[in-house]
């Protein structure tokens, strides 16, 4: 099973069946919160339906599509992040992810998406990665900004969020620049 530690208080995990129950109830207690940016909250009623998304995770894992781990922080599941899109072919990949309420403000998704970046080019030795995030996100759009991917456009209504649409601002980073500016650079750009 994939496990990467971060550093004493912080690893991913590869989801499994197991997480059900907790990632639902910290999605249930999120909710309103997550509601905000992210469309798929109407369609996650019971633990069943999360259940359903990690069976559908595993199975893109399983056909190298997609990566989706569980952060954890103290030992405890406090969001999601992973690769919702692999393209073997064309060399590139798109993270992402969410964090509980409760988790906010601890760097938790900066380091961990430096982490799957890291992996992403070093394991993976994929070229590209992608971050997007609905413009007004302010704190999904920091953790790429803190990182050093490029900001380099605009999806126009990319995006249904439950009665409006949202632009989303694509992030990029490839491999040739990560690996240039070092780790010290990018440690730099994440001052919490």
């Amino acid at each position: 099973m994939f496990v990467h530690k971060i550093d004493d208080d912080l690893s991913l995990k590869l989801i499994d069946l197991g997480d059900a129950e907790r990632i639902f109830e910290l999605t249930d207690q999120s909710r309103i919160y997550l509601r905000e940016w992210l469309p798929w909250l109407d369609f996650t009623k019971t633990v069943d339906d999360t259940r359903a998304f990690i069976q559908a995770t595993l199975r893109g894992f399983g056909e190298s599509r997609s990566m989706t781990t569980v952060i954890l922080y103290k030992g405890e599941i406090a969001g999601i992040i992973g690769f919702n899109e692999i393209n073997l072919m064309n060399k590139t990949t798109q993270i992402g992810y969410w964090l509980g309420k409760n988790y906010q403000g601890h760097g938790l998704m900066t380091r961990s998406a430096r982490a799957l970046t890291d992996y992403a080019f070093n394991v993976l030795n994929l070229n590209k990665v992608e971050i997007r995030a609905a413009s007004g996100n302010q704190k999904s759009r920091h953790v790429p900004e803190k990182l050093g991917f490029l900001q380099e456009g605009t999806i126009r209504q990319a995006e249904w969020l439950y009665d409006h649409y949202v632009d989303h601002v694509v992030y990029g980073m490839l491999a040739s620049e990560w690996n240039k500016e070092g780790s010290d650079h990018k440690k730099n750009k994440e001052v919490e």
